[in-house]
């Protein structure tokens, strides 16, 4: 990691800056570093609206996915009872049924 050398004034009212350094003190981390730590988990709204966009298109993919399956599995379901009464049928003329 890199020598912290840039200054960022923070304004605050003393009784913020009181409650934010009892809350670095039990985290066990100095001020800055609670304030690095908090500024590098920040995300924007920005990222909340690609997020939510991604999970629109997941939600679609998935309902296709399952359409296909439902559709991939009625075809087998249809093949598999044409089967049935070609066997049935071939039974009854080879004289077997």
């Amino acid at each position: 990691m890199a020598t912290a050398t840039a200054r960022v004034p923070v304004l605050m009212s003393p009784m913020e800056k009181n409650l934010l350094a009892e809350k670095a003190k039990q985290a066990g981390i100095s001020l800055g570093e609670l304030f690095r730590r908090a500024a590098a988990s920040y995300q924007t709204r920005e990222n909340d609206i690609l997020l939510e966009g991604m999970i629109i298109q997941i939600q679609k993919s998935t309902t296709q996915a399952e359409n296909a399956i439902n559709d991939a599995l009625a075809f087998v379901e249809k093949s598999n009872q044409r089967i049935d009464q070609m066997e049935i049928s071939g039974k009854k003329s080879d004289g077997y049924y």
